[in-house]
């Protein structure tokens, strides 16, 4: 099963003609998943190999809106290429509190309809999540009439215990949220795989008498069976030990996690997509403004044990090597890499594509 991370946008705060503001798509299995939603999205969609009509799912890290302003476009294009189909299952769309208000009001003032349903799924953040003066508590913006006409979906709150919040979850995989502190609320997204059964021993199979057939794939489902004889044969008798699956972990824009959610679920990633707007030097005006540095990201992946680090969102002042002087993007990656003992670290650019491979 493919599982692959393309890049839409890498820059922070505008779209420029080298970078779009932040985007990104995860594709498992011909479903696309869109990390942030940038002005210009559609475009960067439109300039790739991906086909946004397959998106189903739009994750929302933070309500800046160098990560939303391109959402309501986004919708709208998508509905002027569909037909209306009241049996189509609705585009998931999760997010903090207050981004329901921000689609429907944006779409209702413009007198925009779309014709395919969606569900606004909302994280109400806590208020150590940004500076004090910061925080706002937007549970109270669709009440009324305004609630009657905003789309459904749930609103999740933390669980303290696990110090998370369940988006989803299937038999094959589940999909947590975690907290950031930025200038305003900001959350990591977490996608886990659940480990696949182990191999079949096949000689195991035929000293126990099972005959090849469809008792082979009850066994790989987890089934015991029972054979003619009458002798039971359990799962655990005949396969290996379970494959372990994939995570990718993305975070928004911050200056460090909120509580030990973040490390823990991130844990082991195949793949962490973290923030460096600015590089090392200038970490207090990075911290200042709620962001990290390649440096900080590096810490974050180290702590974590994550196999591969992509660094995104930086400063449209840096540029690559052949463009402009001063600091430059293969300095930010050599301040990174410094820091994980040779392990070797990636810069996102628009339209790269990261293949994650199935483990065996």
């Amino acid at each position: 099963m493919s599982l692959e991370l393309t890049f839409l946008g890498t820059g922070s705060a505008f779209p420029c003609p080298a970078r779009g503001a932040s985007a990104l798509l995860l594709r498992r299995d011909g479903h696309c998943w869109l990390f942030d939603c940038g002005e210009g999205t559609q475009t960067q969609l439109m300039r790739s190999h991906l086909r946004a009509a397959r998106i189903t799912k739009i994750f929302i890290t933070h309500l800046h809106g160098d990560h939303i302003f391109g959402l309501p476009g986004l919708l709208c294009t998508l509905s002027l290429q569909s037909s209306p189909d009241a049996a189509k299952a609705p585009v998931d769309i999760y997010g903090p509190l207050g981004l329901r208000s921000f689609l429907w009001r944006s779409l209702e003032l413009s007198h925009s309809q779309l014709l395919f349903p969606y569900t606004v799924h909302e994280l109400v953040p806590t208020p150590d999540q940004c500076p004090p003066e910061e925080f706002r508590d937007f549970s109270g913006l669709d009440r009324g009439e305004a609630l009657a006409q905003a789309p459904p979906g749930r609103v999740l709150h933390l669980d303290p215990e696990e110090d998370s919040y369940l988006l989803l979850e299937d038999e094959q995989l589940v999909v947590r949220a975690f907290r950031l502190f930025h200038r305003v609320p900001s959350f990591g997204f977490v996608l886990e795989e659940k480990p696949r059964p182990g191999k079949l021993n096949v000689q195991k199979l035929k000293d126990l008498g099972v005959p090849p057939g469809p008792l082979y794939g009850q066994l790989k489902r987890g089934a015991a069976v029972v054979l003619e004889s009458g002798a039971t044969v359990r799962p655990s008798d005949v396969l290996g030990a379970p494959v372990p699956g994939r995570k990718v972990c993305v975070l928004g824009d911050c200056s460090g996690p909120v509580g030990p959610g973040a490390e823990r679920l991130c844990r082991g990633a195949d793949v962490l997509v973290h923030e460096a707007t600015l590089e090392d030097g200038l970490r207090d005006a990075a911290r200042e403004r709620g962001h990290s540095t390649p440096g900080a990201a590096a810490r974050f992946a180290r702590c974590c044990r994550a196999r591969r680090l992509v660094l995104t969102h930086f400063s449209q002042r840096y540029q690559p090597a052949q463009h402009g002087r001063g600091t430059q993007l293969g300095e930010l990656r050599q301040q990174a890499e410094a820091l994980l003992d040779g392990q070797e670290v990636t810069l996102a650019e628009d339209f790269m594509t990261i293949e994650i491979p199935l483990k065996h």
